[in-house]
């Protein structure tokens, strides 16, 4: 009786730690968030400040932002890596979903030549590959454009197959094979049941890939050079940055970090659930 109660106790000591723990660490997260927060309305101009709380409060900073265009256009920025990262987000999606089912469900020579090669491939950083990207792209005579954009982000994107097939692996393989004795095509087992029963896999390839066109910056400064009507939100507001604008500009740039921030936060919390399905159920097999 005293062991149990020890152990009860024990285990409530150590509830109470990690609560204390893991509340310590979400103060320290959320600081920088709220700090850009609290820039982002600050009344007073300038980059640095020798207090945390501003000394006036203002929404100015975001009319200026949107309505401002002497100098940024952030509202076209904004657009334009809307539009890349929709149009890349189908694209990849597609990829990477075509991609992990054939190497899920089907049996061919080069798979496991193809998944090594694919893996060792993912294990270097992308931008070691941007000046050859720049040069075919200047080749194909599509740079400073969109379409570049959206081919640099999508077209690699059947390489990150192994979440995703991880997942396609738990499915039973009965179904399909019931769906064959029935008649149907892959393509149509693929559409008709796979993807249904999917759903975790799905959102969490939508969202991976919706992102990042928002926080990629050394591509889309590779790209895009100066061209400034075709730049991206992480490229105009690093020109922000700049030394001869961040004076006047560093209050703006924290509200256009915010007003980015907003639409990928309420599109993680709205999908979270099946975000955390998709990358426990894709961790499963590999």
């Amino acid at each position: 009786m005293k062991k149990t109660k020890s152990m009860s106790k024990n285990k409530k000591i150590r509830n109470i730690a990690s609560y204390i723990t893991l509340t310590i660490l979400s103060v320290i997260w959320m600081i920088p968030v709220f700090w850009v927060v609290m820039t982002s309305f600050r009344e007073e101009s300038g980059s640095y400040t020798s207090y945390f709380f501003p000394k006036g409060l203002t929404i100015a900073n975001y009319v200026n932002l949107l309505t401002d265009n002497s100098q940024f256009h952030f509202v076209k920025w904004f657009g334009n890596t809307l539009f890349v990262a929709v149009f890349s987000c189908l694209i990849s999606t597609f990829f990477v979903l075509s991609v992990s089912y054939a190497t899920s469900r089907m049996r061919f020579k080069m798979r496991k030549p193809m998944m090594n090669v694919a893996l060792i491939l993912g294990m270097f950083p992308s931008f070691m590959s941007m000046i050859a990207v720049y040069y075919i792209l200047k080749g194909l005579g599509i740079t400073q454009s969109l379409v570049a954009l959206i081919m640099v982000y999508s077209g690699g994107a059947g390489l990150s197959f192994f979440i995703a097939k991880g997942f396609f692996d738990t499915l039973p393989k009965s179904l399909d094979e019931a769906a064959y004795l029935d008649g149907a095509t892959k393509f149509q087992i693929f559409r008709k049941i796979t993807l249904p029963m999917s759903k975790p896999i799905v959102v969490y390839t939508v969202l991976t890939s919706f992102m990042a066109p928002w926080m990629d910056f050394i591509f889309s400064s590779v790209i895009m050079g100066d061209n400034y009507n075709n730049y991206t939100v992480a490229l105009g507001l690093f020109k922000m940055l700049e030394r001869e604008f961040i004076n006047d500009y560093y209050t703006q740039f924290a509200a256009g970090c915010v007003l980015v921030s907003i639409p990928i936060a309420a599109l993680f919390i709205s999908m979270q659930k099946y975000y955390v399905e998709g990358v426990s159920g894709g961790a499963v097999k590999g």
